[in-house]
This record gives structure tokens, C-alpha cells and sequence, in this order.
């Protein structure tokens, strides 16, 4: 394992290294992109991420095996830093949070560092990882996107890098090359070769914090912030990401499934009774996941109205078939009691906060 000089001044809590650093340089021989991926889903223990997390794992199951499905074994990153009652419904490994307080609020910064801690302790067979989010469904058979050392992600909109050169420039020096060498992506939905993203994650972990401490960063990034810092280190590793627009659909503004793989429901589906779209203003119907911060839906979720896009009638239907199959759904589940140890005390010192 190679550690480019990180320390940190305790005074202001800054890091100061250089922020390429690498797990280990373990590159195995390149595979073709018909190899199967490993699903990674990031969780937390709280309601709102349970009920999604348990949709998503619904979904994996009904479309793991049909054909031109490349979805492998499947793992949720659970970085709470304790078991919950989820354990023996879904493979689950538990990883530890950061330390109280550094991720100020902004709870996805634990993202990156929950990838560091799974690459290294984790048995992983598949050559290959999807890093995905508790609220994609898989709507058509995932295959595998990548093309070897060219890994596959999706491009978003509001990820503008050239337009951020100024911002950008702080964490990808001019000595790297143009802006354009950072993609216009998150870290989810990507695939990627595992051996890439054991280089890349504990760099995407650094730049994460490093944007977060940055007062000018975190306030022009905002909630995408750590989706920019794997932007940028992926960049500074030289990896280069094939942008593929079928990979994901974004409900209520995509408006068919069509051929596109996992479907995103981030955003919320306000509409009138006409089926027209509300949006900023609470519809006569709507679907929104921020209406179950505390517990799940409800099985049997009304459909929209007529005249809704197909995408938004989808979503519901494929929620309330997983709720309608899912046992316990209503109900508190006894917790669990068997899980995989959260022992990942050497990977402290990529962090090395203390």
C-alpha cells in the first residue's frame, strides 16, 4: 500500500497531502466486459434508507438472471457502524462512519469512505462493481457496460466541471491537463474494474473532505459536492468514463423507460388531476420518497392520474409490486443479530484524523 504524505493540522482540522493515493498495486489481468459486477448499494440503518434499500434488493433478485443480466453477488455498505434489522434480509457487510462531527451534517461524505473500508476487507469474486444508491430500481437486465479500463457512469446535467474551472482547478491543477479531463459524473451509477476503483476510492475519499473544508467548494457544490469529488479523482488517476444516458432514468423528467436499465427516483412527481406536472408546488397526486423520511410507504400507493408519463406510472407500480412481496413491510422486524465485523481499524490511517 503506497501513502503520499498525509497529515492533518490539528488547529483547523485541515488535511494537508497530496491527494493521489493508492490501496495497492495489485492489477490483474484485464477481463472483457461481458464479466459479471458485483452490485454495491451504500446505506444507512436510518427508515427512509431501510425501505428504499429493501425496493432496490426486490428489484435485483427479479432481474438478476434474465437474460443479458451481467448483476453478480450483491453487498449493501452498511457504514452506520453497527448491525440493524435488515442483516438476514440483505447481504450486508458493516463499516464504520467517519469520525463525529467530519462529515459535518452532509452524511454522504461517508460514501467514499465506506468504499475504502469494503476494498479492503471485503472477499469480492467479481472483477467488476457497480456502485449503486438505495433508491434505483433495476426496470431492464443490467449488462455490463465497461469497456475494460474504460469504466461506465452516467452523465448528469448539473455536473459542470468546465464551468467550475476556477473551483475545480483547486483539487485538479493545471499540471493534469484540461477540465475536460473531468467527467461530467457521480460516483453512481458507475461500473467499474475493481483493481480502478481500489486506486481511485481512497483519493475520491480525500478530495470529499478536502471540498467539504473548503468553505467556497461546499458552498458552490452543495448537496452534489463528493459526486464532484469522484469526478475529480477519477481525473487524477487518468481514468476516463464512458457516458452512457441509457444507463439511468430520472422520473418525472424522463418521461419513458424504454431501454434505459435503473430507474432513479430522486426527484419528486407532483401532478394535477389533469396529469399535468406541478412541479415546485405539491400536486393533487403525487409520489415523492421524501414523503417516508420516518418509515415506508404504504402497500397499494394509488396510481397517478391519466395522462402522467409512463416513467412516473413504472415507479409506482414496480414500489407497490415490491411492497405487495416483500414480507414484514408494515411491521418493526425483530433486529438481527448476524452480520460481517465492522473490524476495519487499519483503514484508519487513510484518514489518519486523530
Amino acid at each position: 500500500m503506497a501513502i503520499m504524505g498525509s497529515v492533518v493540522d490539528d488547529s483547523n482540522r485541515k488535511l494537508l497531502f497530496d491527494p493521489i493515493l493508492e490501496m495497492r498495486d495489485n492489477m490483474q489481468k484485464q477481463k472483457t466486459s461481458g464479466s459479471p459486477f458485483h452490485v454495491a448499494l451504500t446505506a444507512t440503518d436510518a427508515p427512509y434508507s431501510k425501505w428504499q434499500s429493501r425496493i432496490m434488493y426486490y428489484w435485483y433478485k427479479k432481474k438478476k438472471d434474465l437474460p443479458g443480466s451481467k448483476m453478480g453477488g450483491f453487498t449493501r455498505i452498511l457504514h452506520s457502524g453497527n448491525p440493524d434489522n435488515l442483516m438476514d434480509e440483505i447481504p450486508t457487510i458493516v463499516v464504520d462512519s467517519l469520525p463525529a462531527g467530519l462529515d459535518r451534517g452532509y452524511i454522504v461524505l461517508n460514501r467514499p469512505w465506506a468504499f475504502v473500508q469494503w476494498l479492503e476487507k471485503a472477499t469480492i469474486e467479481e472483477e467488476y462493481i457497480l456502485m449503486a444508491e438505495p433508491d434505483h430500481i433495476f426496470v431492464n437486465p443490467l449488462p455490463n457496460l465497461a469497456d475494460g479500463g474504460y469504466p461506465a457512469a452516467f452523465p448528469f446535467f448539473y455536473i459542470k466541471p468546465a464551468e467550475n474551472e476556477n473551483i475545480i482547478r483547486k483539487f485538479f491543477p493545471e499540471k493534469n491537463g484540461p477540465v475536460t479531463k473531468v467527467d461530467p459524473i457521480g460516483n453512481s451509477p458507475v461500473i467499474i474494474k475493481k483493481d480502478l476503483l481500489e486506486k481511485i476510492a481512497p483519493t475520491w475519499m480525500n478530495v470529499s473532505l478536502r471540498m467539504k473544508d473548503d468553505s467556497e467548494t461546499d458552498k458552490a457544490f452543495g448537496w452534489v459536492l463528493e459526486m464532484y469529488a469522484y469526478a475529480v479523482a477519477s481525473a487524477l488517476h487518468g481514468v476516463k468514463h464512458i457516458l452512457r444516458k441509457d444507463f439511468m432514468l430520472q422520473p418525472p423528467w424522463d418521461f419513458q423507460t424504454g431501454k434505459r436499465f435503473i430507474l432513479h427516483y430522486t426527484y419528486g412527481c407532483d401532478y394535477n388531476l389533469k396529469g399535468e406536472l406541478t412541479y415546485g408546488k405539491i400536486g393533487e397526486w403525487r409520489f415523492d420518497k421524501r414523503s417516508y423520511l420516518r418509515g415506508p410507504p404504504p402497500r397499494n400507493l394509488s396510481l397517478p392520474p391519466p395522462g402522467v408519463p409512463e416513467s412516473v406510472v413504472t415507479l409506482v407500480k414496480m414500489v407497490n409490486e415490491a411492497t405487495a412481496n416483500i414480507p414484514n413491510w408494515d411491521t418493526e422486524l425483530v433486529k438481527g443479530h448476524h452480520s460481517i465485523p465492522a473490524s476495519m481499524t487499519s483503514s484508519w490511517k487513510y484518514l489518519n484524523m486523530v
